[in-house]
């Protein structure tokens, strides 16, 4: 069954998708994503696209704020093959992963053609100036309106007004913010409506693409395996996170299909 989704802000149009435990994951396909992120950036509106993840929809359960946000972004797009495989089952059989890293350098791509400027905001500034060199290499023409590192505190009102006031003044287009979740979804939502651009919660993407955390290849990744390689890089960190979340998740979705009556197969 598919559903359409209303939020409540003005001159938001409805969102076509399905709720995934309590978020709401818009189905679209990557040439739809694109197409919405360039279209919104070229008239540089103020609104936000969040990647979401098994660890992202399992928090919308334990964080109301974190749900709220997702929830009424203009975006909210299946990161991992659990959540596109779970659109598939809700009814939108054709159904893509569309994830942060990949996104963020399709949309790049676009962005160079179309003389686009985008800012970076997150990470650390050692990472942040490896990524530059590696975006130029990628994309000489690419305009990159601006980077900055905020500290990992919460910000002041003063601060924070000069953030706003340096990405505005940039003139970006797009924003990627790689703040890390539930930090960098809840940091849009509290800033659409003042920062005149698309903003885009990517997460560890910054990190990938400036090549300090190595990403699992073609093979895993087509294939759903990428966070078994990301726990195989970093067990400790990532066991418990992925023990807890992943279970969540099963069993959450299992429930969900249950009430709804629907089918664990494609059949």
């Amino acid at each position: 069954m598919k559903m359409l989704f209303l939020q409540d802000t003005e001159n938001v149009a409805p969102r076509e998708g399905q709720a995934v435990l309590e978020a709401f994951i818009d189905a679209l396909s990557w040439d739809d994503a694109i197409a919405r992120i360039t279209q919104w950036g070229a008239a540089r509106e103020s609104r936000y696209v969040c990647i979401c993840n098994v660890h992202s929809v399992v928090t919308t359960t334990r964080d109301v704020e974190f749900k709220i946000a997702v929830n009424n972004a203009d975006m909210a797009t299946p990161d991992g093959a659990p959540i596109a495989w779970a659109l598939r089952r809700l009814g939108h059989s054709s159904q893509e992963r569309i994830n942060g890293p990949d996104l963020m350098m399709k949309y790049l791509a676009e962005a160079e053609r179309l003389d686009q400027k985008v800012y970076f905001y997150g990470s650390t500034d050692a990472t942040l100036a490896k990524l530059r060199i590696a975006l130029a290499k990628k994309f000489p023409l690419l305009r990159i309106a601006g980077m900055s590192s905020p500290p990992f505190r919460p910000l002041s009102l003063q601060e924070d007004e000069q953030s706003i006031e340096e990405i505005n003044s940039s003139e970006a287009n797009v924003v990627f913010v790689g703040l890390g979740c539930p930090k960098q979804e809840k940091w849009m939502a509290d800033h659409r409506g003042r920062i005149n651009a698309v903003m885009i919660g990517v997460g560890a993407a910054f990190d990938y693409h400036a090549g300090v955390i190595k990403r699992a290849p073609l093979w895993w990744q087509r294939n759903g395996l990428e966070w078994l390689y990301r726990l195989g890089s970093e067990p400790r960190r990532l066991f418990k996170r992925y023990l807890v979340t992943n279970t969540l998740f099963v069993l959450g979705f299992l429930r969900q299909i249950v009430v709804a009556k629907l089918p664990l197969s494609d059949a």
